[in-house]
């Protein structure tokens, strides 16, 4: 049998007395780092022998693995933190034991993306998990972009040292005014959790580079009250038109009220300066008619 444990985030206390238990009984632990979870182990006087299992040797090392389990074996995979195979090793094993008609179970526990949901304060009833943007800005960018009009919360894994320049293109994206949150190092000593709309978020972390394990929450497009209020209806073409002729009329320039609306919702400035430039039209169109 394989037994998916989820391991504690933060907090070694964390771990359930009945992960406890089947680390102690099983015949192997398959973890990331032996070293990682060697103290754990020591504290608990587990014995139980322990075998590496990580991105890079994952390939080779699950159907080794699965043999095991054919003659027999029961076997424990673990992370370094949280829940195996959530953003991180795992999968490959868990369907190929599957594959293998291997009996499966899960040994629930904490998850950094659901700790993190729990304390964001915003809608949990629907949302995404979208795990680590790629690192680089283009493709990040990119991805991003697919992303903008989801209307789900977004559950985001980011290393700290990309924090700043991940929530400025959040920002530049899904617009400024858009409500998230930072949870950095849950469950741990250092523990924060930051609220704010994306501007600020990222001018703060800009300034001030986080450390740490960090996982983002930020609002579906349409879902964060604070925007609708700001916006009115932000779904709405024509009322986001009108309001960026009220703004120039108010003595900005196009590209300034579009920019304006931009922070204010989770549209691209491009995206509402185009549709105010075709209002306009639309508007001249009509008045040589009439």
């Amino acid at each position: 049998m394989l037994h998916v444990v989820a391991m504690p985030i933060g907090a070694a206390a964390d771990l359930s007395p009945r992960a406890l238990a089947i680390l102690a009984d099983v015949d192997l632990i398959a973890c990331e780092d032996t070293r990682r979870i060697a103290p754990l182990l020591a504290a608990h006087a587990i014995h139980t022998p322990t075998l590496s299992y990580f991105e890079h040797n994952e390939e080779h090392r699950a159907p080794e693995l699965v043999e095991r389990m054919r003659r027999g074996a029961r076997i424990a995979l673990v992370t370094d933190a949280g829940t195996p195979a959530i953003s991180d090793p795992g999968f490959r094993l868990v369907r190929q034991a599957l594959e293998a008609g291997i009996r499966v179970g899960a040994i629930p526990g904490p998850s950094a993306v659901v700790a993190a949901l729990s304390v964001a304060g915003l809608p949990t009833d629907r949302f995404s998990f979208e795990g680590f943007l790629p690192s680089k800005p283009v493709a990040r960018r990119n991805e991003l972009k697919a992303l903008a009009h989801e209307q789900r919360t977004m559950v985001f894994f980011e290393a700290a040292r990309r924090l700043g320049p991940v929530l400025t293109d959040m920002a530049d994206i899904f617009g400024g005014g858009r409500e998230a949150t930072v949870a950095r190092e849950l469950g741990k000593t250092y523990e924060e959790v930051v609220r704010a709309s994306l501007a600020e978020l990222a001018e703060r972390f800009t300034a001030n580079a986080a450390r740490g394990e960090v996982t983002m929450v930020v609002a579906g497009l349409g879902r964060d009250k604070s925007v609708q209020d700001a916006c009115g209806s932000d779904k709405s073409t024509a009322a986001s038109a009108l309001t960026v002729e009220m703004l120039c009329e108010a003595g900005l320039s196009l590209k300034q009220a579009s920019a304006v609306m931009a922070r204010l919702g989770g549209r691209r400035r491009r995206e509402i300066y185009q549709d105010a430039l075709a209002s306009r039209r639309t508007r001249q169109d009509n008045n040589q008619g009439d």
